[in-house]
């Protein structure tokens, strides 16, 4: 099993130049003796004990000379090994090939009468001097899922400020943008109001957006209102007409109880009311002369009391 050292690895790359230039170059039969100087490479293995054992006896010497005699050796032996699981080249027969082999971890178990158990451990790539540990699955997941888990709280830090409520719209998302209005060029260089400061236009264009957003919500509800009880009045005999020529669009013998009409009411046209006009004209008053007589009085009212005119008065004389 991975532990942490391991996890630690597959966010390195090595490569060793010189070490691949005194090998003449990575090969199929030097591929794993150069992987053997990495920090990928377990000292515990399987392929650390061959190649001690081949520097110090010359007769295991033909083993760690080419890749073939050393991964059947390999295969004898039961353990951590490490194994070439892609060779581009094909055992050395194409000369032209991508450069890139998967060397594969794992451990090998004997069983009597069947072939070996493999459990492969991790994965490595060598792309011309360079080597790579591939990531485990429970690496890749956990990576996608950080991301994930980051985009969406990033995305909800967003949205939260984006719901607006008002007793008039309730709960909005997502508002229309107004349109910029462009600020009128002044004479002189003198700044135009509000031109300076961002925070008014920001309370400017939120205004405008309020009161159409408002508008549309109230334009619509006078429909919705207008659909549904159109057809009602809220009296039994409503008016009809304009202003100085209202009428009742019944007549009220039609509204006493018992009583039947005689003709049946024609419908009232939702269109509106033709307008009256009046044609008759009022005849001028005239006022009366004084040579007219004065019509006689209405016995059971009181005569006119006749005013009785004032005497001059006499001159007095005063004795000298």
């Amino acid at each position: 099993m991975a532990n942490a050292h391991d996890s630690q690895l597959d966010e390195i790359q090595w490569k060793a130049p010189l070490i691949a230039q005194s090998m003449g170059g990575i090969q199929t039969n030097t591929v794993l003796p150069y992987f053997s100087g990495s920090p990928y490479f377990d000292a515990t293995s399987n392929n650390a004990t061959i190649m001690t054992q081949a520097t110090h006896n010359p007769a295991l010497f033909y083993l760690i000379q080419t890749r073939e005699a050393f991964e059947a050796r390999l295969r004898t032996m039961q353990g951590l090994e490490f194994m070439v699981a892609h060779d581009p080249s094909e055992n050395g027969t194409k000369v032209e090939h991508s450069g890139i082999w998967v060397i594969r971890r794992q451990i090998r178990r004997k069983r009597a009468g069947t072939e070996d158990e493999i459990t492969p451990i991790s994965s490595f790539y060598v792309v011309g001097e360079n080597i790579y540990m591939a990531s485990s699955l429970g690496s890749v997941l956990g990576a996608r899922l950080l991301a994930t888990v980051t985009s969406l709280n990033k995305v909800i830090a967003t949205a939260s400020a984006l719901p607006s409520f008002t007793p008039a719209l309730g709960h909005t998302y997502l508002p229309p943008a107004p349109k910029a209005l462009n600020p009128v060029a002044s004479k002189e260089g003198t700044p135009v109001p509000g031109s300076q400061d961002p925070n008014s236009a920001k309370l400017a264009s939120k205004h405008f957006l309020d009161q159409d957003l408002r508008s549309t919500h109230l334009l619509q509800s006078s429909l919705n209102l207008s659909l549904q009880y159109g057809h009602e009045y809220m009296d039994d005999n409503p008016l009809v007409g304009e202003p100085g020529s209202f009428m009742f669009t019944k007549n009220r013998e039609a509204q006493q109880p018992g009583s039947q009409p005689k003709t049946k009411p024609a419908p009232v046209s939702r269109g509106p009311p033709t307008p009256q006009v009046k044609t008759d004209v009022p005849e001028p008053k005239t006022k009366p002369s004084m040579d007219t007589e004065m019509s006689p009085t209405t016995p059971g009212t009181k005569e006119k009391k006749t005013r009785r005119k004032s005497k001059p008065a006499t001159s007095v004389t005063t004795p000298k």
